[in-house]
């Protein structure tokens, strides 16, 4: 008896003992719960976003040579693609020729100003003396000393002079049209052709591609030998340094959420030990169903509710990026801390300075200055 007694006793202790642990760990649970897990919203759904800068050509020719393929790691400004420029310095070599020309006949628009001018004084001297000739015949032509027939022809001459000389001023005012207001280096005609010659040379300048951001090649489909077409897409750049997440949180999760509050997150890649920090900068102004290409149409007999997800976008730490670098496409695992609420849902002020800029275009303006000095040549050797 006093065995069994024993043996039931220590049952009992056994018992209290586990459902004290029992109590201990959902009272640990609650007290958790009620300091940090309901502040703590989390999901799965979420990816690794960012830029895909796409490289186009801004003219149509052959390609002549590729400096990257996949994978390599490019520093913005650098040579990536070459087009054949044959085409391109022939239309160079002709716009210089065409500009050459074309002052040559401005300058003679010029001076047709002149003669027609010169053109206008003859025929006023010529109705002024056809004038005199016919004064001097009127008191002749009635004492008999000149025969009417004569008299007729003078007065004939006034009028061919009169008509001339309306005639110059006609043809003065048309060559004088041609040019009013400007000179030979500002003239319509030369203005239009230096705007071609620019234009050519920007188009021998556009042969060479480069990058317009730092990143690495991915998806490259142009091949040496290939005619792209304006526009055609031949590699995209991806920028690693400018990504964030997208974690895409059920419409029941959002209600806490604020722009502003911290969210940490770990990477499938890396595990779960290596935890990476950020925050909301944004919520995308709809579900994932909204901007489908087929969205859903729910005004139908057999409608059923599903809950709906909406994108968070939340930063990456430029620190943390690259000591770990991210890939686009990523799993990861994100956790939002949302007791902190005093955050906007919506962004209050517009963006007014641009996110993202390249400075490879305003380099190939400025190549445009040496284009300035090869004018003002031809200019000079022609005026």
């Amino acid at each position: 008896m006093t065995s069994k007694s024993s043996n039931a006793k220590r049952r009992r202790f056994y018992l209290l003992l586990l459902g004290a642990l029992l109590l201990l760990l959902a009272l640990g649970w609650l007290l958790y719960w009620a300091l940090f897990g309901r502040f703590d919203i989390y999901t799965d759904d979420a990816y690794v976003h960012g830029n895909e800068v796409m490289l186009t050509p801004q003219i149509e020719a052959s390609v002549a040579a590729i400096y990257a393929d996949d994978t390599d790691l490019v520093e913005q400004g650098q040579l990536l693609v070459d087009l054949d420029p044959s085409d391109y310095e022939i239309a160079f070599e002709e716009q210089q020729k065409l500009l050459a020309k074309t002052v040559r006949d401005v300058v003679a628009l010029f001076d047709n100003v002149g003669a027609k001018q010169a053109e206008v004084a003859l025929r006023k001297a010529q109705l002024r003396q056809a004038e005199l000739d016919y004064q001097h015949r009127i008191p002749l032509v009635q004492t008999g000393a000149v025969s009417l027939e004569s008299f007729e022809t003078y007065e004939t001459d006034v009028s061919v002079a009169s008509s001339s000389l309306e005639l110059a001023e006609m043809e003065l005012k048309m060559a004088e049209a041609l040019v009013v207001g400007t000179t030979v280096r500002t003239h319509p005609r030369v203005e239009e052709v230096v705007w071609a010659l620019k234009q050519s040379y920007l188009n021998l300048i556009r042969c060479h591609i480069l990058a317009p951001v730092t990143g690495y090649i991915a998806k490259r489909t142009v091949q040496v030998g290939d005619r792209v077409k304006l526009g055609e897409t031949l590699l995209y750049v991806v920028p690693l340094s400018e990504i964030w997440i997208e974690a895409n949180y059920k419409e029941t999760q959002i209600k806490k959420m604020r722009i502003g509050q911290p969210a940490h997150y770990t990477a499938d890649m890396y595990g779960r030990g290596l935890k990476f920090e950020g925050k909301i900068v944004g919520f995308q102004p709809g579900s994932g169903n909204a901007f489908a290409l087929l969205p859903p149409e729910n005004a139908s007999g057999n409608w059923i509710k599903i809950i709906q997800r909406v994108p968070v976008r939340i930063s990456v730490d430029p620190y943390e990026l690259r000591k770990y670098p991210l890939f686009l496409g990523l799993s990861m695992r994100t956790h939002v801390d949302v007791s902190d609420r005093r955050g906007e849902r919506l962004a209050s002020e517009p963006t007014m300075s641009p996110l993202y800029t390249t400075p490879i275009f305003e380099k190939q303006y400025e190549k445009m200055e040496e284009i300035e000095a090869l004018i003002e040549k031809i200019l000079s050797d022609n005026i």
